[in-house]
């Protein structure tokens, strides 16, 4: 019997590896002679190899070319531009910055400053370019923080959240835990904090959460902003972290009065009108300030009107959490209860199969079906997750309308 030939071998670093230098070589300059990524890529390596001042002056050049361009993009050309910036962030991030912390970041900036121009000359409508940018912005402040003790490249970086200070409030926000509190307040340190520049206050109030600076994140609050519950929510946490409980309840009381200052948040209402339609963010933090101020009666009954209302399944694990062993159980029963004969068939379904109480869910389902006048978006997920155990109420779900 004949020998089969043998099969080529899998294409894989290590059979390349195995063509030998010369060879691999030949074919990467016949493959970038087509390929003007391929080959600024190979130009990024050979300089990286060749020490940080190569790769620096490669760096710039393409940076430079970027920024100054004005040539529209298509949406055809928008995949290639989108790599040839991540081959160079990837280049200044993992070849530069780990050698030379500080001209690293000088790069990233410079990287960074190119978003406002190509968002003015590609075509984006899936917002591909902004996405790009946020994911990268961990990786500036991990550099930044490398740099942390050269005060010239922290005026530098403040300089730059100066130009663009709207764009910085969004990579801030898109920091994660890369963005140190030490970080945030050497920037502080050189920014100008009183700054009317529009976007300034965003960012700055940003960072001044990362600093853990309170006082100076308060002094960036708006009358318009003390007006709206979610913000007078948000402010209260921060003071009722830091033990300032007697502020916490000012916060929350300030979105309590309509005037002129809180308008756009009462939708216009003269004060006669009555104070703004609360939050689930200012209830839940009303709760929270009773709890601190040691009214914990009147917040546990506050728990269980949010359930009984909304059949919010936070407020009732936070109400279970607080009740003695075996009382729980007993109010388990009673909220469970509650949830079968919910007004709104759909949430009061969407709630006990989300908690899970499915024997409850397949109760409701034989005893109220006939209610669903309207389709059910999650009928589909509810009637298999409830199949196996209780096939005659998944088939009637998947019956109704």
């Amino acid at each position: 019997m004949a020998r089969r030939p043998a099969s080529p071998k899998r294409l894989n670093a290590a059979s390349l590896a195995s063509l030998g230098a010369d060879r691999l070589g030949d074919l990467l300059m016949q493959a970038a002679d087509g390929d003007a990524l391929l080959k600024r890529r190979l130009r990024l390596v050979l300089a990286a190899e060749a020490g940080v001042e190569p790769l620096t002056v490669e760096l710039d050049k393409r940076l430079t070319a970027l920024a100054s361009a004005r040539a529209r993009v298509s949406w055809r050309k928008r995949p290639d531009l989108l790599r040839d910036l991540d081959m160079l962030r990837r280049a200044v991030v993992e070849d530069l910055a780990p050698t030379a912390p500080v001209a690293g970041l000088d790069r990233l900036i410079a990287w960074f400053d190119l978003f406002r121009g190509l968002t003015l000359r590609a075509k984006d409508p899936r917002g591909e370019m902004t996405a790009a940018f946020e994911a990268a912005a961990p990786d500036l402040w991990t550099v930044a923080q490398t740099a942390l003790m050269d005060q010239a490249a922290m005026e530098r970086l403040a300089a730059a959240i100066e130009r663009h200070p709207l764009d910085y409030a969004r990579w801030i926000g898109a920091a994660g835990e890369a963005l140190s509190p030490e970080l945030a307040r050497a920037l502080l340190a050189v920014l100008d904090t009183s700054s009317g520049v529009r976007g300034a206050r965003t960012a700055i109030r940003r960072l001044a959460d990362r600093a853990e600076d309170l006082d100076l994140w308060l002094s960036l609050v708006t009358p318009d902003e003390q007006g709206s519950p979610d913000f007078a929510a948000a402010a209260a946490r921060r003071l009722l972290a830091a033990g300032r409980i007697a502020e916490a309840r000012q916060a929350l009381e300030a979105a309590l009065k309509p005037s002129a200052a809180n308008r756009r948040f009462t939708f216009g209402r003269s004060p006669a009108a009555g104070p703004p339609p609360l939050t689930p963010a200012w209830e839940a933090a009303s709760i929270d300030l009773l709890d601190a101020e040691g009214r914990k009666a009147e917040a546990q009954d506050l728990r269980w009107v949010l359930f009984e209302r909304d059949l919010s399944a936070p407020a009732l694990r936070a109400y279970l959490s607080r009740l003695p062993d075996f009382d729980d159980v007993e109010a388990l029963d009673r909220a469970l209860a509650h949830a079968a004969t919910y007004a709104d068939f759909e949430t009061a379904l969407g709630f006990l199969m989300d908690w899970p109480a499915h024997r409850e869910a397949a109760a409701l389902v034989e005893r109220r079906i006939r209610e669903v006048r309207s389709p059910l978006a999650m009928k589909a997920d509810w009637a298999a997750r409830l199949a196996q155990k209780y096939p005659d109420a998944a088939e009637r779900l998947l019956a109704a309308p």
